[in-house]
């Protein structure tokens, strides 16, 4: 498919929790083999919106759309299908702390295909390899660093060949190194397999290293007030509030 087709539509989203609004009238999208940055302040709704994009809470109103079918008015069975399309690395990497990397990578193959015990293991072993953690199978999420614990999330949620990769502020609590071979990884992997990726971050660094699309959603006006690449929303914006946040308010619209 061209790599330019919308591959996630988000349309006249509204999100709340009850009574309290988060985010309203959100419309973008998210092109095929784009690295998607979700960013803006504090508070103004970006993990939120990271959960409706996964199928976690049920939008208010509005659609979100895969490959142009509507999410939440489809079957079970093809809200399912659709998903396993996508792999999810989670803030802390959510990593089973009894089980070993190896089957932890190894629990999403079991689950849902039927590949035989030795293609599982060949298959985990290519995971942990992509991410710099071959011969590392058989360590436990205690006996390594966080940035690896990143990773290792990572190989889990790309067990499965995701056509997509969604990720929840991967650099919290790594240190600059770690974030930047972070940051490298993800750059890689979507270059190199082709995927589309979705990542919530505020990090400066990160979002203009790997982001070539965005949206920027505002917690005031509760309201996306842009999207596009970062580097161009810094060069051609004259709203303050974006121009605040990307130089981290060293340069004023």
């Amino acid at each position: 498919m061209d790599d330019a087709q919308s591959h996630i539509s988000v349309e006249n989203l509204t999100m709340k929790y009850g009574d309290f609004l988060i985010q309203k009238d959100l419309t973008f999208e998210i092109k095929r083999g784009d690295v998607f940055v979700i960013m803006g302040g504090s508070g103004c709704g970006k993990s939120t919106l990271l959960k409706h994009l996964v199928g976690l809470i049920t939008p208010t109103v509005g659609r979100v759309l895969y490959d142009g079918v509507s999410f939440w008015d489809a079957p079970v069975a093809e809200r399912e299908s659709l998903l396993r399309r996508a792999g999810i690395l989670y803030q802390k990497g959510a990593l089973w702390t009894s089980m070993t990397l190896a089957e932890n990578v190894a629990m999403p193959l079991q689950q849902y295909t039927l590949y035989s015990e030795q293609e599982i293991e060949e298959i985990v072993s290519y995971k942990l390899a992509l991410v710099g953690l071959s011969g590392f199978e058989d360590y436990y999420p205690s006996e390594i660093s966080g940035g690896m614990q990143k990773r290792a999330g990572l190989a889990r949620a790309m067990a499965l060949d995701p056509e997509v990769l969604f990720f929840d502020e991967p650099s919290a609590g790594l240190d600059p190194i770690s974030s930047k071979l972070l940051d490298d990884l993800i750059i890689e992997l979507n270059r190199g397999l082709g995927a589309t990726i979705v990542v919530v971050t505020h990090e400066l660094p990160s979002i203009f290293a790997i982001g070539t699309n965005s949206v920027f959603l505002d917690a005031d006006s509760k309201t996306m007030i842009a999207t596009g690449a970062p580097e161009e929303l810094l060069r051609n914006s004259r709203d303050p509030r974006i121009i605040k946040f990307l130089t981290r308010g060293e340069r004023e619209a």
